[in-house]
């Protein structure tokens, strides 16, 4: 009942924009992000929702953004996620918002997604396979998939619209889009950041093959906004798993992602299937498994 009610518009409140995953609201002075059950792969939303989905993210997003603030002084986005604390016209709205949303402030977003990689997987070992570089940075021959880097590398991309595909950009082409001095001050936050929380991961069984974060700015200043450190916008290995040389074992969609593939469907013919139940449990599973090593919490769904 509580998905289904955000999956439509919350009655009253305009909706600024509807992603593949979350609904954004505009309050005026700020922002509503509702994380819905909704997910998706290669890009395309697909037709069955993950139950609770939405409320692990968005309690996986709440332990990093307070977890960075104590240890890095990252500054972000969030003014609260208490629903009982929203703005008047939410009032209705306070039970079904709870646990799955955000209360933020406006920020100006740019205009690229910043990726740090850690291990060769994914889009980055296609290309490296190809060209023994990734987004123009060359790496060491004879890396297998999966192999740990001899660092993190940061490959942004581009920011795509629903339904098309992001774009992997070199560094330079970065300074060209947003400015060459802010370009560096997010390259080396992008860094410092995944550094830190691979750190924390780590020792909590999971490795961060990679992620993305979002920045925007307010009056100038950078801060951090959207999903932080998720399964959905992170790969998570169970380190106790962990063999590289061939695809791992994940936290994250990945494994709808797969799935998806061995039914057959290709991307941009038709709808994509309906996710079977047992893959939905299993869904569910992990991504509750990320939330409980990552910061001991539980979520009954």
């Amino acid at each position: 009942m509580e998905e289904a009610l955000v999956q439509s518009n919350l009655q009253g409140v305009p909706l600024l924009k509807r992603g593949k995953v979350r609904d954004i609201y505009d309050l005026g002075d700020s922002l509503l992000i509702v994380a819905t059950d909704r997910i998706s792969a290669f890009d395309v939303v697909l037709p069955t929702p993950i139950p609770g989905k939405g409320k692990i993210l968005t309690a996986l997003t709440l332990f990093w953004l307070h977890f960075l603030e104590e240890k890095l002084q990252v500054p972000h986005h969030l003014i609260t996620a208490n629903s009982e604390e929203y703005p008047e016209v939410l009032k209705p709205f306070t039970e079904i918002l709870k646990g799955r949303s955000m209360l933020v402030k406006k920020a100006k977003v740019l205009p690229v997604e910043c990726i740090v990689r850690g291990y060769i997987t994914g889009s980055a070992w296609k290309e490296y396979k190809e060209t023994g570089k990734v987004c123009g940075i060359k790496l060491p021959d004879g890396l297998r998939e999966a192999d740990k880097l001899p660092y993190p590398i940061f490959t942004p991309s581009t920011k795509a619209e629903q339904g098309e595909h992001d774009e992997n950009i070199t560094f330079e082409k970065m300074c060209e889009i947003i400015g060459k001095d802010l370009a560096q001050e997010l390259k080396e936050l992008s860094l410092k950041i995944y550094e830190k929380a691979s750190s924390y991961a780590e020792e909590r069984g999971i490795i961060i093959a990679d992620t993305k974060f979002e920045f925007g700015t307010i009056d100038g200043k950078v801060i951090l906004v959207d999903e932080v450190l998720t399964p959905d916008s992170s790969r998570f290995w169970p380190k106790e798993e962990y063999q590289p040389g061939k695809p791992q074992k994940s936290f994250d969609k990945q494994f709808i992602r797969d799935w998806l593939k061995s039914t057959g469907w290709k991307e941009k013919e038709g709808s994509p299937p309906p996710i079977p139940e047992d893959i939905v449990k299993k869904t569910v599973e992990k991504y509750k498994e990320a939330l409980y090593r990552l910061t001991g919490q539980t979520i009954n769904i």
